[in-house]
């Protein structure tokens, strides 16, 4: 009878094991049938270097590209982590996060930070640079003019 018990309360936590959510479902697949999304782009022009971002999937990059979308946005960015700010609120989804050189995140909803180094905070995930290359010096020590856009 013990062993019994033991093996229906086993099933029964596989079972729930195997039971997701919808918002665990993998996603479904691009049109082309490769069975991959195509991730959302966005392009960085950092004063006269250009970089490519990959797109996060939350809210604030659903605002972030509705508003790409009327034209490029430029910002005014500064410190070691180049923040600045937006000029209008993004919904956030902040969790704890430690950054990484080419980390893209949105600070206090109204604030982007473009990161060529690492930090612990909360944030907003936006995106992260697909290469690396020149990103540090392109973003230097001072003050620098970003412009975003969406890629093509």
């Amino acid at each position: 009878m013990k062993h019994m018990k033991w093996s229906v309360m086993l099933a029964a936590a596989l079972l729930m094991m195997g039971c997701g959510t919808a918002s665990e479902q993998p996603a479904a697949s691009d049109s082309n049938g490769s069975g991959e999304d195509a991730a959302m782009k966005m392009n960085i022009a950092v004063n006269d270097s250009s970089f490519t971002a990959t797109l996060a999937e939350n809210a604030a990059v659903d605002a972030l590209v509705d508003w790409m979308e009327e034209g490029p946005i430029t910002l005014e960015l500064t410190d070691f982590e180049k923040v600045g700010p937006l000029g209008r609120s993004l919904p956030a989804s902040d969790s704890q996060t430690t950054t990484q050189a080419g980390d893209i995140v949105l600070y206090q909803s109204n604030q982007i930070v473009l990161f060529y180094g690492s930090n612990s905070w909360s944030y907003t995930r936006l995106g992260s640079i697909d290469d690396l290359t020149g990103w540090e010096d392109a973003l230097g020590s001072g003050d620098v003019t970003v412009t975003l856009s969406l890629a093509e």
